[in-house]
């Protein structure tokens, strides 16, 4: 079995992956209580599905961008789990979980993630023949500001609130929301990409010493 875990924003997510299929999977707002609530409900999965820590193929984290508290805690529980069992551990962008669920498309996707302070990570992407490529460097701005650089088609994806909407209705240009679930990053996804570079090669493998978060801009908390 393999472990995933995000903890990258408001939301926890775990799943397990047994090499086949995801053999369990839990997704749920925790806002500030990541520290409570992540690792007791990682134990309570393993449990459930007959797994001790020890016998885990590897573990599978998010690295960010996102929160500073979530990132911290889920990154010191992976790492933790990783170096106490000689865990190989791998660090997966949160925006790569995000894409992982959407479908091809012509237009450029624009993949969301909450920075705090009003402002967001963001990163573009193009659809090519082996799947979404990124497009530019991720940016960290406001709603305004990303709103004032769309200029053609654009699907978006992620955590698009309420001040998000309202600068992107005044757009002249087609603009298109992902659904609740599209925009959902699930564990599950983070599983199986995860289990696809474990199973690669040894290279795709994180030193778990010094992997380390990627935040989305200055240290603040989880419900920021």
């Amino acid at each position: 079995m393999l472990l995933a875990i995000d903890t990258a924003s408001r939301q926890i997510s775990l799943a397990l992956h047994d090499g086949m299929s995801i053999a369990a999977e839990s997704t749920w707002r925790a806002t500030n209580n990541h520290t409570v609530e992540l690792a007791p409900n990682t134990a309570l999965m393993l449990r459930r599905a007959g797994v001790e820590p020890g016998h885990l193929r590897g573990i599978a984290v998010a690295q960010g961008p996102g929160s500073y508290t979530g990132l911290r805690i889920g990154m010191g529980l992976a790492k933790g789990m990783a170096l106490a069992h000689n865990l190989p551990l791998i660090g997966v962008l949160t925006f790569e979980i995000l894409m992982r669920a959407q479908s091809p498309r012509d237009e450029r996707v624009i993949a969301v993630i909450h920075a705090g302070r009003g402002r967001i990570s963001t990163q573009a992407y193009r659809w090519a023949k082996r799947g979404w490529t990124p497009e530019g460097e991720t940016r960290v701005l406001d709603w305004a500001a990303l709103a004032a650089d769309i200029g053609e088609p654009t699907f978006i994806c992620g955590e698009v609130d309420g001040a998000g909407v309202e600068q992107l209705r005044k757009l002249k240009v087609k603009v298109m929301l992902a659904s609740p679930a599209q925009s959902l990053r699930r564990a599950g996804y983070l599983a199986e990409i995860g289990w696809e570079r474990l199973r690669a090669s040894p290279a795709a493998v994180d030193d778990s010493n010094t992997l380390a978060p990627i935040y989305g801009g200055q240290p603040e908390g989880v419900g920021v």
